[in-house]
């Protein structure tokens, strides 16, 4: 059975560059899971793996297609233009 790492807040801060202030208010509006462990918050590996940027969600994907497909609608003869210079 696959067994998950965990980190805390501190270290995901210092991984990401970030203040741990920031980190924790991230938490605290949701933007970064994280499940509460007595008085300590950690974060999952998997879900490390998504901050990163090393893999993206499903949900990510279908916002970054809807996005492209939005700007391709609006900004179309303007790319073809461009293609072609």
């Amino acid at each position: 059975m696959f067994k998950e790492k965990y980190i805390t807040i501190p270290q995901l801060a210092k991984l990401l560059g970030l203040s741990r202030i920031e980190v924790y208010r991230k938490v605290k509006k949701g933007q970064i899971p994280a499940i509460r462990v007595g008085r300590v918050y950690v974060i999952s590996d998997r879900d490390i793996a998504y901050i990163l940027g090393e893999k993206i969600s499903r949900k990510s994907k279908r916002q970054v297609k809807a996005a492209v497909r939005k700007t391709v609608q609006e900004y179309g003869e303007v790319l073809k233009r461009l293609c072609k210079t």
